[in-house]
């Protein structure tokens, strides 16, 4: 198999991880939606997955007003999933939900992903409302079907 090597970034490397990330957070909460005026109250549906995070800002009927994903942001691979991803597709939502005009927001959490939690903090802390939060992640109440019994 060999000796495992682990490579180890230098600060200079992570400081420029760090600013692609800060600049691709902005870069997407500045592009698509324009000026236009929405309502004032919205619903963040968060989708916290084992290997993504998506965030989805709707009105009340459900017509999408903004939506971005770590993928979109710049994550790649297992970063993804990590609860600063979350937190940083939380912030570039935030900022999407504000030019929009959204000020209050309900949170509907659906998965059982690492970064529920964090997105819910980074979208309480960037100056958004809550009013509610609603976890809707589907629970088998039955499971699958038992396998049949062994005959010997």
């Amino acid at each position: 198999m060999g000796k495992k090597r682990i490579i180890k970034k230098s600060t200079e490397e992570l400081l420029q991880e760090r600013e692609a990330v800060e600049s691709a957070v902005r870069r997407v909460a500045e592009e698509g939606e324009g000026q236009r005026r929405g309502p004032a109250t919205a619903v963040a549906h968060i989708l916290a997955t084992w290997n993504n995070t998506i965030i989805s800002l709707t009105n009340e009927k459900g017509d999408v007003l903004a939506q971005t994903s770590a993928g979109a942001i710049g994550f790649s691979g297992t970063k993804k999933s990590t609860p600063f991803a979350a937190s940083r597709v939380a912030e570039a939502t935030a900022e999407k939900a504000k030019r929009v005009g959204v000020s209050r927001i309900s949170v509907v959490v659906k998965g059982v992903g690492a970064g529920r939690e964090s997105a819910i903090r980074s979208l309480a802390s960037h100056g958004l409302e809550l009013t509610s939060i609603r976890d809707k992640t589907p629970i088998p109440h039955n499971g699958p079907r038992a396998p049949k019994p062994r005959r010997v």
